[in-house]
């Protein structure tokens, strides 16, 4: 149908003196534009820092919403964004994510954080900084001190903040939870948390030996605001994970997924103490030469949360690199014990609750009992959307009036409580390298008592070195 010339006259004149349009900015109601449109007031722009791997991942499951244009990103490494590049060919491509901010600062509301762990902290405290949403990968700093950082930020700057554990959106720790709060295995007292990582190398001697740089690569940011040391191939794109100058290990990769239930549903905020063990090879232990610049094979840490309702505390501990807690007598031979990634186990006084990684399927043991059970109806909201989209619907809201699952309120203390499990590792590998003989060794396990408020380790000073470190000029976290 035509519309009359009147209404086109009028259009057209409302659009002349209008005084957002002579200050060239107007923004375009949906019903304007028509059906199957975004309004230019309901994108988000998005730039990625660490383009590669799992931010390549990250930026193609923003994308999938229509209000998601990915306008910018950065890498350090031209070889790790082929695919990015082509996917997204209008994108503005640099190598140093401050570049990045500066030059594109206006043309950007949000950024996608996905680095290695090292430079997690920096990069997200730059964007905030300059007004920026946040999306930052698990775990959400390298260090504790950082996540409290972030923490004070995301309440200064009152921007959208999501960390990277895509679990927390997901519908089997809300079952998780309302099967707790109905009361359905009673006071939870113990827990137990797996993982099969690390799946790539950990515990082994330092790299040796002198390479060139690849032309694709800028090694100097890629070191970050960490220590400056020599290129070795060892280390990227992925084994980064495993040397304590650039990633946090095991615990590092998976705890901010498996132990997700435990901080969202029990009554805890920070442990307490925390005492480890750790698989080592026997030569290391003889010749007094365990290797302090890389993660263990596999360790098991116990932590002690004080529970916040004054109701006494919840023991938790972690298990990786293959080793795992005895299974339950409730579950048969047969029945999976966690999953390929994982599991947790939630003992209480009435029962127990057994899940998968990322809090998947929670069933009760002996899992006959979910047949026999009544299980409690839905009292937790559902993100059907999922983690990805749910922070971009969030971020186009504005702070305050979208929600997401795993803002840095929640997410800073709960990556706080993780990272102190590598203070007790790195506890146990300096006391056992200091030993002067065999007895010496096996006497280095040393449970840590924590000030939380403080941030401080009060009973092995040494520890204390690992909670805040020094950063490479160029980089800083000031909030």
């Amino acid at each position: 149908m035509k519309k009359s010339k009147s209404k086109m006259r009028s259009r057209r004149d409302f659009l002349k003196n209008s005084s957002m349009a002579a200050a060239g900015f107007f923004i375009v109601p949906r019903n304007v534009l028509g059906k199957g449109f975004i309004a230019p007031s309901d994108q988000l722009n998005i730039a990625g820092i660490g383009a590669g791997g799992k931010g390549e991942d990250d930026l193609q499951q923003f994308a999938k919403s229509p209000k998601a244009n990915i306008v910018a990103f950065a890498d350090v490494d031209e070889r790790q964004t082929v695919e990015t590049r082509k996917r997204f060919p209008k994108a503005k491509v640099y190598k140093d994510f401050r570049e990045l901010l500066d030059k594109e600062k206006n043309n950007i509301d949000a950024c996608s954080i996905s680095t290695p762990d090292n430079v997690h902290a920096v990069a997200t405290i730059a964007a905030m900084q300059l007004g920026k949403h946040v999306y930052t990968q698990k775990p959400l700093t390298h260090d504790i001190w950082e996540a409290r950082k972030l923490t004070e930020a995301a309440k200064k700057y009152k921007v959208v903040t999501q960390m990277g554990n895509q679990g927390g959106s997901g519908d089997g720790v809300r079952k998780m939870k309302e099967m707790y709060n109905a009361g359905m295995i009673g006071d939870v007292h113990t827990v137990h948390c797996w993982t099969n990582r690390p799946v790539w190398p950990q515990g082994l001697p330092t790299p040796s030996g002198q390479f060139s740089v690849p032309s694709e690569l800028d090694w100097n940011l890629w070191i970050g605001p960490a220590k400056m040391i020599d290129y070795n191939p060892a280390y990227l794109p992925f084994n980064w994970r495993g040397w304590w100058a650039f990633g946090t290990g095991a615990l590092g990769d998976m705890a901010c997924h498996i132990m997700d239930p435990v901080y969202r549903i029990l009554p805890i905020l920070y442990p307490s103490s925390v005492e480890c063990s750790l698989a080592t090879i026997w030569k290391e232990m003889w010749n007094d030469s365990l290797n302090q610049d890389s993660c263990p094979p596999s360790s098991i840490i116990h932590l002690d949360y004080p529970r916040t309702d004054g109701k006494g505390n919840i023991k938790v501990s972690w298990y990786d690199g293959g080793l795992l807690p005895q299974r339950p007598d409730e579950l048969l031979p047969e029945e999976a014990f966690g999953n390929w990634d994982g599991g947790v186990l939630f003992e209480g006084t009435k029962g127990k609750i057994l899940a998968d990684c990322y809090g998947a399927n929670p069933r009760l043991l002996p899992t006959k009992l979910m047949k026999e059970s009544t299980m409690p109806k839905e009292t937790i909201k559902r993100v059907p959307e999922g983690h990805y989209i749910q922070w971009v619907n969030a971020c186009i809201a504005g702070h305050g009036k979208g929600e997401t699952s795993s803002p840095f309120e929640f997410a800073g203390p709960f990556t706080e409580s993780i990272l102190i499990s590598n203070l007790a590792i790195r506890s146990y590998m300096l006391q056992n390298t200091k030993g002067k003989g065999w007895e010496d060794k096996w006497l280095g396990r040393k449970k840590l008592l924590w000030d939380a408020k403080n941030l401080k380790v009060t009973n092995f000073d040494d520890a204390n070195q690992w909670v805040k470190r020094d950063y490479r000029d160029g980089y800083s976290i000031n909030v």
